[in-house]
């Protein structure tokens, strides 16, 4: 695990170096990591751990909420997703690979990755009562609501 995590910090690091030098901006598929280390890992910790009680832990988790009505829409308006500082397409490129990294064995064959055009929809009205919506979608996933995994 943590050869894994100062591999990416290395390549932040080269990524970031060869930037500010002139040289070639982190690959499309380096990109979403690197703005989850900027925007995410802060809370949510390296492996996506978060906080007990505070900082929800994405690990085997995230994928699930993709199959519970309003689940997909409440990944992208969560405070941390819905203000972070990416454009509407980094943020659908960050929830993309989020939900490989930390959900993947819950996620649907049906799973479409999300767009930028779908990420501004939801975007545009931030949720006022988190706790209350998380915990009824966790309500929903753990009675294996229809479209459930």
């Amino acid at each position: 695990m943590r050869r894994g995590l100062r591999r990416a910090a290395l390549r932040l690091a080269v990524g970031s170096l060869l930037l500010a030098i002139g040289g070639a901006a982190p690959s499309a598929a380096e990109r979403p990591e690197i703005l989850y280390m900027l925007h995410c890992r802060g809370c949510h910790l390296p492996d996506g751990a978060g906080s007990p009680g505070s900082v929800p832990d994405l690990r085997g988790q995230l994928g699930s909420f993709l199959g519970v009505p309003g689940g997909r829409e409440y990944l992208v308006r969560v405070p941390g997703s819905a203000s972070a500082p990416v454009d509407d397409a980094e943020l659908a490129s960050l929830l993309n690979w989020m939900i490989g990294r930390f959900g993947p064995a819950e996620v649907t064959r049906d799973f479409r990755p999300y767009s930028g055009p779908e990420v501004a929809r939801y975007r545009a009205s931030p949720l006022t009562d988190v706790d209350a919506l998380r915990a009824e979608l966790v309500r929903q996933i753990a009675a294996g609501a229809p479209g459930s995994p």
